[in-house]
């Protein structure tokens, strides 16, 4: 029996570049982190004592015998991919709901493909990780997802991330000083809209303005090193961080008609009245969480000014996606 645990991220910066259409030509560049809310697969060889051969437990329960039959994409591409021969039980459980701006899909992705390399005795390194997740969604499952999210949940931590044009991606953990790194954890704040999204409807539209959003992406990219040098530098105020967000927020609101609605732009606006510095909506947009920078002093305020909104408290995670459970069943049957 395996468990799988993988993070779910916030993306700050640079989001929209990290698409093969974009980054394959002009360069991408991402700037987030993990947080300790996770995605968990609990993956296991299945007795053949059932009339179905497979168990998949989601939100839903399928009993099927062949993989075809899946109706869960991410399950139903990565067992054909890896060919398994024998039944298996699969259960999830997470920390945070579907469709919300998190990276869950990702992360389940990233969680399963860790899990079945333990399951078949194998330790696989998180370049390899990453790389196999993005493949799986890509071009077998052919979602509408960029990759930086698959690069977040196998590595885990606070970093920037370049996508280059030869398709290679380039991790690089952001170093701060442990009182400075803790004051930016504590001055991020995350809301729950309430709202659910289909991400790939609205990234569908924006995947095919890319040429026409060229500049703006290449304004984003540009941010991500701006606010990379506001963490590192001791010397700059870390409410920078805030007012950047803020930039990059104004430039995603472009890409796409579908990533804000009055609702949003209203939860937005009633967090910058009572003090939050800057934010941002999660993900692709529509819907999901928002993300903002708010100072000790007017977090109570703004916790007041989102009444009915789901305040979600967080710690950074810096160990990206793990198996936390391993236990050899055929070695076990071996020792009976």
């Amino acid at each position: 029996m395996i468990l799988s645990r993988t993070p779910h991220r916030i993306s700050f910066f640079g989001g929209g570049t990290d698409y093969p259409e974009y980054y394959l030509e002009h360069g991408g560049k991402t700037l987030g982190v993990t947080i300790d809310k996770y995605s968990y697969l609990n993956i296991r060889k299945l007795p053949p004592f059932f009339t179905h051969k497979h168990r998949i437990v989601y939100s839903q329960q399928e009993n099927v015998n062949n993989f075809k039959d899946i109706k869960h994409p991410s399950v139903r591409e990565t067992l054909q991919y890896f060919d398994i021969k024998h039944g298996i039980s699969i259960n999830h459980d997470g920390d945070i709901p579907a469709r919300s701006g998190m990276g869950s899909s990702s992360a389940f992705t990233v969680g399963l493909v860790q899990a079945l390399h333990a399951l078949n005795g194998e330790i696989i390194s998180k370049t390899a990780l990453t790389k196999e997740a993005i493949y799986i969604e890509q071009n077998l499952i052919k979602e509408n997802v960029g990759s930086q999210d698959q690069t977040f949940a196998a590595h885990g931590g606070l970093n920037t991330i370049d996508f280059l044009q030869n398709g290679e991606i380039s991790v690089s953990p952001i170093i701060m000083k442990p009182h400075r790194m803790k004051m930016f954890q504590d001055n991020i704040m995350l809301f729950f809209s309430g709202l659910s999204r289909t991400a790939s409807e609205i990234v569908k539209e924006q995947r095919e303005k890319t040429n026409i959003n060229i500049d703006n992406l290449n304004k984003m990219k540009e941010l991500v090193d701006e606010a990379h040098t506001i963490l590192t530098d001791n010397s700059r105020d870390l409410q920078d961080f805030g007012r950047l967000l803020n930039q990059t927020w104004e430039l995603k609101k472009t890409l796409s008609s579908k990533i804000t609605n009055v609702e949003l732009d209203s939860l937005y606006t009633k967090a910058l009245n009572a003090g939050a510095i800057g934010g941002k909506l999660l993900g692709a947009g529509g819907g999901g969480f928002m993300v903002f920078y708010v100072e000790k002093e007017h977090q109570n305020s703004v916790i007041q000014a989102l009444e009915g909104y789901l305040h979600i408290p967080f710690k950074f995670d810096f160990e990206g996606s793990k198996i936390v459970i391993y236990e050899d069943e055929d070695r076990n049957k071996n020792e009976l």
